[in-house]
């Protein structure tokens, strides 16, 4: 394995998150300090503690602890992207789309916490 790149949970979860960013650009000016910034605060936490686990990656429980931390993220925004569609600010299509790809996302880095051999 060659760099963070080439991981697929980092590649789904960065996509993810920028599209996240371009759909809360339409979010209501009201939800910018509130939940605008954190949708986009836990959707980026995702990738970014993919790529840290990655770098800890000589340290089996670094690698798992970080990656626990990228899975908490990944929940959180679930739940994020659930009260943005809850709330009408969010189109049912891309509700989908951005649900079913953290879903994924989750489940790539549960298969990377149980087999961190793979990995390290």
């Amino acid at each position: 394995m060659g760099k963070y790149e080439d991981l697929l949970a980092f590649q789904l979860s960065y996509d993810l998150a920028k599209r996240i960013f371009l759909i809360s650009k339409g979010f209501p000016k009201e939800e910018l300090f509130g939940l605008t910034n954190q949708i986009r605060r836990s959707s980026r936490s995702v990738c970014v503690n993919i790529v840290e686990a990655y770098r800890k990656r000589i340290y089996p429980k670094h690698f798992i602890s970080k990656l626990s931390d990228a899975d908490g993220e990944c929940s959180e925004t679930l739940v994020w992207l659930k009260m943005t569609y809850d709330f009408a600010y969010l189109d049912q299509e891309n509700y989908n789309f951005l649900r079913e790809g953290y879903e994924r996302v989750g489940r790539l880095i549960g298969a990377m916490i149980k087999n961190p051999d793979k990995f390290c």
